[in-house]
Formats: structure tokens, C-alpha cells, sequence
């Protein structure tokens, strides 16, 4: 079974900016989750029609896949409702992991990858993984950009950032915590130590048999 590096971290933390350097250093794959779920939104994907007929038509477009803002201001702020998403997305998206990972585990028994979602240990993916690190940020540079970057109200923007996942217990477990509030300088400083890290600890696992 490849090496899998997990990464999680809340909304606008830089996860995706770190996977893409950990592939820059080395890491033979990057699988994003909220990726995945931008698929399974697309139109002709049978979550298109579970979801619609649990929140409502008006959260297709006009293509016919689901319109993530207006999804977004249903669940955000509403934890009933965001349960009730997660319950629906959640299996289709584990399942759509698990597809990738199989088919890298064909290709490449010995890759090491790297699995990055929000709510990775929530979802019972710990059992794949080599460790996980935890990717924070501060709550205002959160904040500026999902505003600035993104496009998305503030009013909105600050309802995404109280709907996320507390972060306490997943210090305790990561194995690395990576701070992504200062410059990318300072960011891919952190994650060149932390993959050599990790690099070090798979090869001493291989030399030993």
C-alpha cells in the first residue's frame, strides 16, 4: 500500500498550497477532497439529484450541477442542515478516495501521497495514513482570504469560519503542525523540514524490513 501523508486544517488555511509544495519536494501524488467533491457536483452525477431532493431544485444550475453558494447558504451557520450535507457527500467522497488510492496502490505500491481534507480524521481515514499534519492559520488572515481571494461576502465568509471543525484535538494528533499565517517563504520553510521528516521516517521503516 503507497505511503499516505494526511493533511487537514480548516477553510482558507493554505492546505492546498502545501500539497502542491509537498509535490514540488517530492510526493509522487496530491489528492485533494474538496476537488473530489467539486466532481461529484458536477452535472450527471447521481449526488446531484440526492442532494436536490433534499435541500431543494434551486440548488442546481442552470448546467445542472449543484451551485455550491447557494448550497453553502443553506448549510453554513445552520449545523442542523451542514449534518445533514455531510451525512449525503461524505460517503461518496470516501468511496471516490478509496478509487484513487486503489488504482495508485495497482500502479505504484511504494508511492507516497498525500490526502488532504478538512475533516480527515472525522472520516475515519487515520487508518491509511502514515501521520497527519495540521495546516493553521489565523482566524483574520482566514478571514481576508476568503473575502479578497475568493470573492465571497463577508457576512458569509465569517459563517464558514464559525462552521468549521475544532482544531484542539487534531494538535494532540498531528504529527506535524504546519503555521501558514506568515509569507510562502516562511511556509515552505516549515514544510521542507517536515517532509524531510517524514522521508527520514519511511526510509528508516524500509531499512529495517
Amino acid at each position: 500500500m503507497p505511503y499516505i501523508l494526511g493533511l487537514t486544517g480548516n477553510i482558507a488555511s493554505g492546505k492546498s498550497t502545501v500539497g502542491l509544495m509537498l509535490l514540488e519536494m517530492g510526493a509522487d501524488i496530491y489528492i485533494d477532497a474538496d476537488r473530489v467533491v467539486h466532481e461529484l457536483y458536477l452535472p450527471g452525477q447521481p449526488l446531484v439529484a440526492e442532494l436536490a431532493g433534499v435541500f431543494g431544485s434551486q440548488i442546481v444550475d442552470q448546467a445542472g450541477g449543484i451551485d455550491r453558494k447557494i448550497l453553502g447558504q443553506i448549510v453554513f451557520g445552520n449545523p442542523t442542515e451542514m449534518r445533514r450535507l455531510e451525512q449525503i457527500v461524505h460517503p461518496a467522497v470516501q468511496t471516490a478516495l478509496m478509487s484513487t488510492l486503489r488504482q495508485l496502490d495497482a500502479r505504484r505500491p511504494d508511492a507516497v501521497g498525500v490526502l488532504d481534507a478538512v475533516k480527515l480524521v472525522e472520516s475515519g481515514y487515520g487508518q491509511l495514513l502514515e501521520s497527519f499534519w495540521l495546516v493553521i492559520c489565523s482566524p483574520a488572515v482566514q478571514l481576508e482570504r476568503l473575502v479578497k481571494l475568493r470573492g465571497i461576502p463577508l457576512l458569509e465568509a465569517e459563517l464558514r469560519l464559525q462552521s468549521q471543525p475544532d482544531l484542539e484535538s487534531k494538535r494532540a494528533q498531528a504529527a506535524e503542525i504546519i503555521d501558514n499565517s506568515g509569507d510562502l517563504d516562511q511556509l515552505r520553510h516549515q514544510v521542507s523540514a517536515a517532509w524531510k521528516r517524514f522521508m527520514d521516517g519511511i526510509r528508516a521503516r524500509e531499512s529495517t524490513g
